[in-house]
């Protein structure tokens, strides 16, 4: 089964633990894909506050918090809910076809702080070239 357009795949659904997070390297950006309940969410692994990997947060519900200072971020739009993160952090669209995770190439919000996926993999395309 090939990915839908403008999505690439991420991991296999078994390979994240349930509420829990799996970080999954693309290029030059590192993705969480969470787990809570029924619904798959994809947000970028890297803390606005502190610069760690979200990944190794927990998951409660619709939310995700670091590890590190108890930055808590809203898995839906990356919006910190809770201090001492002021800046959210990027979103992408997640599909679930079958036991495969994939995740779309542009982001549903972009904070500013770093190129988005899709961004990523047209300067690798054009590198190539």
């Amino acid at each position: 089964m090939s990915a839908p357009e403008g999505f690439r795949k991420a991991c296999l659904l078994a390979e994240v633990t349930e509420p829990g997070a799996l970080r999954v390297e693309f290029d030059d950006m590192d993705v969480a894909i969470v787990r809570s309940g029924d619904v798959v969410y994809a947000i970028e692994d890297v803390c606005s506050h502190a610069e760690v990997a979200l990944s190794e947060g927990e998951v409660e519900g619709n939310t995700i918090e670091c590890w590190m200072h108890g930055s808590c971020f809203d898995l839906r739009s990356g919006a910190p809910t809770g201090p001492p993160a002021t800046e959210p952090v990027d979103v992408f669209d997640v599909e679930v076809l079958g036991e495969v995770v994939y995740v779309k190439e542009t982001a549903r919000h972009t904070n500013g702080s770093r190129p988005n996926l899709a961004a990523i993999l047209k300067q690798k395309e054009q590198a190539a070239s």
